[in-house]
């Protein structure tokens, strides 16, 4: 089997995730150790005993569930369990950064520590006189569909962020915008047009402070070239060298999330075993999304699909 494995983003946190995986491995243990000392936050504290809202706090979810991912990818490896190509969902993207070579785990707290910080403090300097910007998920419209309504409408600040399924794409912009948009894509043929809970229009342009700010930080960080396959959230392609995933690094904040197009460079590459190593299940069921959308003679590549975390 050829082995990839799909690192969850921010969402998939919950209180208490990872605890028996502290609790079986002493190099998790080692993990838990290095995030604290180099963010300064008590990740154990924080996972193991931190409220639902605690772990939603932005900064607070890019270290925690960074630390899990990791976390299982150390599991996996001292189960002999090896990939040879990684992917993940926005925030997920810097576990995968990690498995692939290109970043160490002790530069990657640090990261995705200034990350959080960067992109909350983006999201708050927004105009929120018409109320809060934000995401919305599109039920039932394909990725082209709904590219074709926003087109159509050109409503200014509202973007296509995150390209999750053939039938499911979530849109970020500023409120008037997806109040605009949700009228938009229902007049479409949208079956459901759902207002996410989070705190910011994520992978858009409306955070191109934060894109900025993560560029600057990033001039003093070495990134390598990549040891194994890794997919961008960007392009959906692979990444071929250090440099470019630097670029790409900045480019995804404001950038939608292509995860159709990284599953079809996946499933073209030969990859039939697909591990979620992480938190939570969501990529799994993404994944049976796109799979169920394929042609037979296509899907009968997949063989399997796991989860640890």
């Amino acid at each position: 089997m050829k082995t990839a494995f799909l690192f969850p983003g921010q969402g998939a946190q919950y209180p208490g995730m990872a605890r028996d995986l502290f609790d079986a491995s002493a190099g998790v243990r080692d993990l838990f150790t290095l995030a604290a000392d180099s963010t300064g936050i008590d990740v154990k504290r924080l996972l193991f005993e931190g409220s639902e809202e605690e772990l939603k706090e932005t900064v607070n979810t890019q270290v925690s569930v960074t630390l899990a991912n990791l976390a299982s990818a150390k599991v996996l490896s001292e189960r002999g369990i090896v990939a040879a190509g990684a992917a993940g969902f926005s925030l997920g993207e810097y576990a995968a950064l990690v498995e692939t070579g290109i970043l160490t785990a002790a530069q990657v707290f640090p990261l995705v520590k200034l990350r959080g910080e960067f992109m909350s403090k983006a999201a708050a300097a927004l105009d929120r006189s018409a109320g809060d910007p934000g995401m919305a998920a599109v039920l039932g419209l394909s990725p082209d569909k709904v590219d074709e309504a926003l087109a159509n409408a050109s409503i200014p600040d509202l973007y296509g962020a995150n390209y999750n399924s053939p039938n499911q794409v979530v849109i970020s912009g500023t409120a008037a915008a997806l109040t605009a948009g949700i009228d938009a894509l229902k007049a479409a043929g949208a079956r459901r047009v759902v207002v996410l809970k989070v705190s910011g229009p994520f992978h858009s342009p409306l955070l191109a402070e934060a894109a900025w700010a993560l560029e600057e930080a990033l001039k003093t960080v070495d990134f390598q070239n990549p040891t194994k396959a890794l997919y961008s959230n960007v392009t959906g392609g692979l990444v071929s060298t250090g440099a470019d995933a630097k670029t790409l690094a900045v480019r995804q904040v404001t950038a939608p999330v292509r995860w159709t197009t990284e599953e079809s460079a996946l499933l073209a590459a030969g990859f039939n075993r697909l591990i979620e190593v992480g938190p939570g299940a969501v990529l799994a069921g993404l994944w049976s999304s796109f799979h169920d959308a394929l042609p037979c003679h296509a899907a009968g590549k997949l063989e399997q699909i796991q989860q640890i975390g």
